[in-house]
């Protein structure tokens, strides 16, 4: 079947559904010989009689009815080609691999554009991958994944675009019954911490966030005590509502819940911030991806969202 003609197959179709040689030229707008030439063609081709030449007209044949079938089958799937490859071009269609860190992940707004994203363009398939910043800058390098939503800068990685999206404060995640966790001021000054256990994201995996905590504690005059460090944010939270000590997460983690953690803004430390930033390839993007951007650019003028401790 891939050597046939889709001129013959349309003649045959255009043939068998008007039963008459002179109504399927008018059809396709051609001469009946050149017509009768393509339906012969496609008999040789085949080594098969497909029409039934009649009195005043012609029929299929059996082996006709079967190739009628299967030619419109083939037609409505040709007609659909251009179309589909057009879609795929614009990034309607194809599909398009998303990384995300957890604290990404847990950032309304990143559930809110993927949703839209689904909604929107229903013909891309999409995958998601969860791992840290590290790992989902080497997925973008190697082309495993499309774009990432991130925490930590990567503009020094060659290859990569960053867009800066958004950025919250930091909370001081504290276990109940802590002594500042039972103060009656809703924010606590970094200095109340400088004799505390920090439990830190591990800097390998998000250089940026741990950075961001090091330099604030050092320019309050403390470095910070580090005695644990977590694998993912989400995991710095076991351990602090296991007591092991407290920690700075951006402020879209008390979403989590949990009644063994207490969240308290940071008084007078505008530099204890969180970025939210959309990673990607600069060079031979998926198309889908030029579709994100636009869709995340679309969406963040009107966002907001509640950054104040829900304690």
């Amino acid at each position: 079947m891939a050597v046939i003609d889709l001129r013959r197959l349309r003649a045959f179709v255009a043939l068998a559904e008007e039963g008459h040689v002179t109504r399927a030229a008018e059809r396709l707008g051609m001469q009946q010989p050149p017509l009768t030439r393509l339906l012969q063609g496609l008999e040789a081709e085949l080594s098969v009689l497909l029409m039934h030449r009649l009195p005043r007209g012609v029929r299929p044949t059996e082996a006709g009815k079967v190739l009628l079938d299967e030619a419109r089958l083939i037609l409505a799937r040709a007609d659909g080609v251009a179309d589909r490859v057009h879609r795929a071009a614009r990034g309607e269609e194809g599909s398009l691999a998303i990384g995300f860190t957890s604290s990404a992940a847990l950032h309304p707004f990143v559930p809110k554009v993927l949703r839209a994203f689904r909604e929107s363009l229903p013909g891309v398939e999409v995958s998601l991958e969860e791992a840290g910043t590290a790992e989902l800058v080497e997925g973008l390098v190697h082309e495993r994944l499309d774009a990432a939503f991130v925490r930590s800068p990567v503009g020094r990685t060659p290859g990569l675009r960053i867009d800066a999206l958004l950025e919250e404060p930091m909370l001081v995640a504290l276990p109940v019954g802590h002594r500042l966790a039972k103060k009656a001021a809703s924010r606590l000054l970094l200095t109340e911490l400088a004799m505390e256990p920090f439990i830190l994201y591990r800097r390998t995996a998000g250089p940026g966030l741990y950075d961001t905590i090091v330099m604030a504690c050092r320019e309050a005059g403390f470095s910070p005590r580090v005695t644990q460090e977590a694998p993912r944010l989400t995991a710095t939270l076991s351990l602090v509502a296991a007591g092991f000590g407290i920690s700075l997460v951006p402020a879209s983690m008390q979403r989590l819940g949990g009644e063994d953690i207490v969240y308290r803004a940071v008084a007078g430390s505008s530099k204890l911030v969180a970025p939210l930033l959309l990673a990607m390839r600069q060079t031979h993007p998926a198309p889908a991806v030029a579709q994100l951007r636009s869709l995340v650019q679309r969406m963040l003028p009107a966002y907001q969202v509640s950054t104040e401790p829900s304690q």
